[in-house]
């Protein structure tokens, strides 16, 4: 328990910090972002952009065919429930919030070359929102994942991050080094996570002033913590084919919902249009995306939005890869990796060009004064646009409730995860360890809050996520290291049962 004691030390002293010096924390923080993405953006981005082309090349390489646990394993889940769970907690509150908000953003304050306010700005902005939420975040999650389900499904470690380095460190995972590896995965999982929660927090927040005229304040936002989190935590203690399963399968029908309402009630020709022309365009300009900074000008538009986006999925890659890790044993690496990389990035294409479309529609043939509610509140851009539409009152109180349901989705998935990480492993963590960690990511969410803000936020997620980035690169290597060592393995034995020395067919099964 030693890993479990030293980590939520560290993250109670942070919270102690920020609740009693909240503008100290917040000053802090700015000039280790500064720092940070001065001296370090170039290796975020081409550590995710190197991460996608791994991602790719091991779904069809050789090694593809290996599966993620024994020879003859099978899928726990089926493809429907597993593509709802990996979803919604990989991108759920996240996606809500800046569905609208972000290309209604980037029309606003488009990257360096682009007139504000412009058809241009418009079409740059969709582009950089599938960008940010597209093959980019989901290559993160596969790498984590796909190491955590490979080395503790077919080869037996427990499920600990530090489990994935035994091919490079051997049996110093288990000393001094193993335990510094866990502890930086569960401190960057916390804040993520916290992250999104007070993304989340913010905009139920929102929508609550939209709809009932509450007030939009810090003491309101403490009190929609207080209450989801008692809401998470039950569901929390009903385990991961109760609570979990039933609320992703509840999640992605109300999100599917909601989805195709504004889809047909909105400018649906201009919604193709829209996911047709971007998609075209962001394939296309894929890999200059991947590697643009500014260095002649040193505009700050993309530490503001890429090297955030890049840190916040490093930040939650911990998290999410142990969940997808955990759901995913009997599937093939090839299976793995395009499910994992393929449909969620299909999905957000589409709920981008749906809500972003529909919003960019409304403001530059509408007038419907969406950009100037953005620029005042951004947290309130979904529901206004909401508003715009037929039965706008409905949607934007179905978006709200879609909103809650991810936040405890995502919250309950992480005290798994984190109560995993900290218990050695153990697959069904003790209910007091998930109980703490709830309470602990809470507390992480209401301290960034009162001390910064969405900046405060945005500013966490890129200072945690750094170490655990170097972290993952080394992973690569290590998994790399264990595929070759496993192919070759199946390759003798394939031998020494046939008798064939040339032709080789990778998993035959074994006879009984």
């Amino acid at each position: 328990m030693i890993i479990f004691y030293i980590a939520v030390s560290i993250i109670l002293a942070f919270v102690f910090w920020g609740a009693l010096f909240p503008h100290s924390l917040g000053q802090q923080a700015n000039s280790l972002l500064a720092f940070m993405t001065e001296k370090f953006g170039w290796f975020y981005l081409l550590a995710t952009f190197g991460f996608l082309i791994f991602a790719i090349y091991l779904a069809f390489s050789k090694y593809g065919k290996i599966r993620l646990g024994d020879d003859d394993s099978k899928p726990e889940y089926s493809n429907i429930t597993w593509f709802s769970m990996l979803f919604s907690a990989g991108m759920g509150i996240g996606l809500v919030f800046w569905g609208v908000a972000e290309p209604v953003s980037h029309y606003l304050n488009p990257p360096q070359g682009y007139q504000e306010g412009t058809a241009d700005a418009a079409r740059i902005g969709m582009r950089y929102a599938f960008f940010h939420w597209g093959f980019h975040p989901w290559a993160i999650y596969t790498i984590i994942g796909l190491s955590l389900a490979y080395f503790n499904f077919r080869k037996g470690y427990r499920g600990l991050i530090s489990s994935t380095f035994y091919p490079l460190l051997g049996d110093r995972i288990n000393g001094p080094i193993g335990k510094t590896i866990d502890i930086l995965a569960i401190v960057a999982t916390a804040f993520g996570v916290a992250t999104s929660l007070g993304l989340g927090t913010l905009q139920i927040n929102g929508g609550l002033a939209h709809l009932l005229n509450i007030p939009n304040n810090t003491f309101v936002q403490f009190l929609i913590i207080l209450v989801v989190s008692v809401l998470y935590m039950i569901s929390a203690t009903t385990g991961l084919d109760r609570g979990i399963k039933i609320l992703s399968n509840a999640n992605i029908s109300v999100a599917i919902a909601l989805l195709f309402f504004v889809l047909f009630l909105g400018p649906t020709s201009f919604i193709f249009d829209t996911l047709t022309t971007t998609l075209g365009d962001y394939l296309q300009n894929i890999i200059q995306m991947s590697l643009r900074l500014t260095p002649f000008t040193q505009n700050k538009w993309v530490g503001n939005w890429t090297l955030f986006y890049w840190a916040w999925w490093i930040a939650w890659a911990p998290f999410v890869g142990m969940f997808i890790a955990r759901i995913s044993k009997g599937r093939t690496i090839k299976e793995f990796i395009l499910g994992v990389l393929l449909v969620p990035s299909l999905f957000s294409f589409f709920w981008f060009a749906t809500f972003g479309g529909a919003a960019l529609n409304l403001e530059l043939f509408g007038q419907k004064g969406i950009a100037a509610a953005v620029q005042e509140d951004i947290t309130v851009a979904l529901f206004i646009t909401l508003g715009q539409l037929p039965l706008g009152t409905l949607l934007a109180a179905t978006a709200t409730l879609l909103i809650i349901t991810f936040f405890i989705t995502s919250a309950d998935s992480a005290t798994f995860v984190l109560g995993m990480f900290s218990s050695k492993g153990d697959n069904n963590p003790s209910k007091k360890v998930k109980l703490i960690w709830g309470i602990l990511q809470s507390s992480i969410a209401i301290v960034l809050l009162i001390s910064g803000g969405l900046q405060g936020l945005q500013t966490a997620s890129i200072v945690t996520a750094l170490p655990f980035a170097i972290i993952m690169v080394l992973m690569c290597f290590s998994i790399m290291k264990a595929l070759d060592d496993d192919y070759d393995g199946m390759l003798r034995e394939y031998r020494k049962r046939t008798g064939n020395k040339i032709a080789f067919k990778p998993l035959p099964k074994k006879e009984k």
